[in-house]
């Protein structure tokens, strides 16, 4: 059936004519390079990418980049050219396909491991552009304009404005912002404020924000005043101030509600002395960042919708509890990952001295070199150049972590590991040492001497620490560790560690050769423990357990200057483990000080040291105590290796600080001039030991022409535990277990007992 068409004027009809022949704008012509998974097996899959030339110009060459998930790896490739950094994988045209005329195809495969959903590429970029083709939207929309109060009331203030553009042709949402607070979102052009005190004035403005969250200038502002009388009516101060908890570096308040002539309470503020601590808007709150074994008193206010603050509550005081599990010293101990290998040093071989320590760090956990996240779930060794600036990039060893099975005889329990079992590895077999030894507690360490490069990223920005700080705690103490070898997955290390010690060596000052630093990085850093302070309490308020932060301090006090805030720091971390060796050494490839000997942890400052300044563990300890450290929240590490040189003069002072060639033979080829206690006596023939009795430090040296070697010994640690409880310190930190022969451990246990 027809139906009858209404007339049209001339004019339309001619506009008509002309929209059907004259075409609209034209999309923008791009290559693409799309992904597809052409099989999966579940330990191992297959995939390709197929590039297109949608442009009307010849490419003469290109380059695919993309990210794999933590724990997945690709392999074998083909009709491509590939390169790796981390996860980060980088693929170009072979010298045949390289040369696409418009509307051409080509592509390139590969393989990777292991299988499944997750084995999927990431943030492809196809010659430095999305790979889908879609250009990334970074214009701003338009300030929205007029803004206005068309009515006021009491209590609320009506907001109207004219509609912003965006070149997409959408505006996600409208943003009004009071300062620098957002105080409501609307997708219309009109709100209203509610919940405001009468008689009040405020000052609006308002940005408009696009579906690619660019977000636009702010606009004019506008006030407005609520209508009524303004209320100056203080609150009564709240009642019966108590503490029903306390941690060893948290305490719990608790108040009865106060009452208002408004009717609301808008927030409490909590006191120490006349220094705010926190808010709240509940009858409670917990106060963090505290010394342990320490006495506090808070006073509690309330403050009213109009800004009214009522007198401060009576004062409560209560006590934190004791830092150390089982003691009253911290005795902390290194695991290294590695050392299960050359080492030969187990969880089991720890277990003998379980019994005599507190707390267990385990070394060390990567940073992604792109992502700036935690990182497990590889396996890719670090180079051996120890001035290799990429020496670390992507390393680690998830083997070593959760993947390797443990027998029976090499197993902490005596039970074996099992093939299908998800944890495995050291991991599995320290939540075996922690169930042995329940006062034990386990950190994760992240960072390290060769790991630090990338923590100055991790930590510039607020939404790069928040990411950062979650993906570890994800990782580390929620336990999701990315699937690898058929073990891993969501949550199945829970449990194994108890907290999160920080090394970055060093923020703000020299570290291993290609760190990045920053001049930022001593404000940032604060920022960052910050971060990982209100994370892990985040948790705790879902699990009731309450989690460590410690971090690795210098005794350089150069390095403290740099990049330590001693005066906020610690109002995060639960305790510091401060440096207390490698002041002096000839380092595995002789770039450190190979001409001359010198101790590595003496207590004091020695006479006779031809340095100036030079260091000891007093004078570092020091630093912290003089800038109102704490000193229960402060332990200094102990050397259970040594550092050696050889072709030693003698100059009447048994080698000590005397001309050298170089570093001395070490445990292995790599790591000359470095010795685990137990490999000294053993391994050096004739090497008499001798006591320092006014720096306390203790060396052994096997003559004239010879070799000299400074470490910790029974005798130093009873002098420096000590030390540790005339300074009224925490305890003692040991870098690492793997040098012991049990009798560095047994001096540190009687010493601190």
């Amino acid at each position: 059936m027809r139906r009858s068409l209404p007339l049209l004027s001339l004019t339309a009809l001619a506009s008509l004519v002309l929209a059907l022949l004259v075409p609209g704008p034209a999309q923008a012509a791009t290559a693409t390079a799309v992904f597809t998974k052409t099989s999966d097996w579940g330990s191992g899959w297959q995939g390709r990418y197929t590039i297109t030339n949608g442009t009307s110009s010849t490419i003469t060459s290109w380059k695919v980049e993309l990210d794999m998930p933590a724990g997945h790896t690709i392999g074998s490739f083909w009709d491509a050219t590939m390169t790796r950094s981390g996860q980060h994988y980088t693929f170009g045209n072979l010298a045949w396909n390289g040369t696409l005329a418009p509307n051409a195809t080509t592509s390139f495969g590969f393989m990777g491991n292991p299988g499944g959903a997750q084995a999927v590429p990431q943030n492809c970029k196809l010659n430095a552009d999305p790979c889908d083709g879609v250009p990334t939207d970074t214009v701003k929309p338009a300030v929205p304009g007029g803004l206005r109060s068309p009515a006021q009331a009491d209590t609320t203030i009506d907001l109207a404005w004219n509609a912003s553009t965006d070149n997409s042709g959408t505006i996600k949402e409208y943003r009004v912002y009071e300062g620098n607070a957002v105080v409501k979102t609307a997708t219309a052009t009109s709100t209203q404020i509610t919940g405001l005190p009468p008689g009040s004035a405020h000052t609006y403005t308002v940005t408009a924000v696009d579906p690619s969250n660019n977000e636009s200038d702010k606009s004019t502002p506008v006030t407005a005043t609520t209508t009524g009388t303004p209320d100056t009516v203080e609150p009564a101060p709240p009642g019966n101030p108590r503490s029903p908890s306390q941690t060893n570096s948290t305490i719990t308040l608790a108040w009865d509600a106060a009452t208002d002539n408004s009717g609301t309470i808008r927030e409490y503020r909590v006191y120490q002395g006349s220094t705010l601590k926190t808010t709240s808007t509940t009858t409670g709150a917990t106060v963090t960042g505290l010394a342990p074994d320490t006495n506090y008193s808070f006073t509690v206010s309330a403050v009213d919708p109009s800004d009214n603050e009522s007198d401060k509550s009576a004062p409560v005081t209560a006590r934190t509890q004791p830092e150390t599990p089982g003691g009253s010293y911290n005795k902390v101990a290194y695991f290294v990952q590695w050392g299960i290998y050359g080492r030969a040093y187990t969880m089991k071989s720890l277990d003998a001295q379980a019994a005599k320590l507190t707390h267990v760090n385990y070394a060390f956990s990567n940073i992604h070199p792109t992502r700036h996240t935690c990182m497990n779930g590889v396996d890719k060794a670090t180079t051996p150049g120890p001035q290799d600036p990429n020496q670390g990039d992507g390393a680690g060893d998830a083997w070593a972590d959760y993947v390797k099975g443990f027998g029976a005889g090499e197993s902490v329990d005596g039970v074996g590991d099992t093939w299908d079992q998800k944890l495995a590895g050291n991991y599995n077999q320290l939540k075996k040492l922690k169930a042995k030894h329940p006062h034990l507690k386990a950190l994760i360490s992240l960072g390290g001497w060769t790991y630090s490069k990338y923590f100055s990223d991790a930590a510039s920005t607020p939404a790069k620490r928040q990411a950062f700080v979650k993906s570890c705690i994800d990782m580390y103490i929620k336990g999701d560790l990315p699937a690898y070898q058929g073990r891993g997955g969501a949550g199945v290390a829970a449990g194994v560690f108890d907290g999160i010690d920080v090394d970055w060596e060093w923020p703000g000052a020299e570290g291993h050769a290609g760190n990045h630093v920053s001049p930022n990085d001593k404000t940032n850093l604060t920022l960052l423990l910050q971060e990982f302070r209100t994370q892990l309490d985040a948790l705790t308020a879902t699990t009731g357990k309450r989690y460590l932060l410690t971090a690795f301090t210098p005794a350089d006090p150069v390095k403290i200057n740099a990049g330590w805030d001693l005066s906020r720091i610690f109002d995060y971390l639960d305790f510091a483990n401060v440096q207390g060796y490698d002041f002096h050494g000839a380092g595995s490839d002789n770039s450190w000080e190979p001409f001359r000997t010198g101790h590595q942890g003496n207590l004091n400052l020695d006479t006779d040291s031809p340095y100036n300044p030079d260091f000891s563990v007093d004078k570092a300890i020091q630093v912290y105590l003089d800038a109102g450290v704490n000193p229960r929240k402060l332990t200094f590490g102990l050397a259970y290796y040594g550092r050696g040189w050889q072709q030693v003069a003698d100059g009447g002072k048994n080698g000590e600080w005397q001309s050298a060639n170089g570093a001395a033979p070490g445990d292995f080829p790599e790591e000359a001039g470095t010795r685990g206690y137990k490999n000294i006596a053993a391994r050096v023939p004739g090497c008499t030991v001798r006591h320092d009795e006014q720096s306390i430090s203790a060396y052994c040296y096997t003559g004239p022409g010879g070799q000299w070697w400074t470490f910790d010994d029974p005798w130093s640690i009873q002098k420096k535990t000590a030390y540790i409880k005339a300074k009224n310190l925490l305890g003692a930190m040991v870098w690492e277990m793997s040098g012991d022969d049990g009798s560095l451990t047994t001096a540190l246990s009687n010493g601190l007992r």
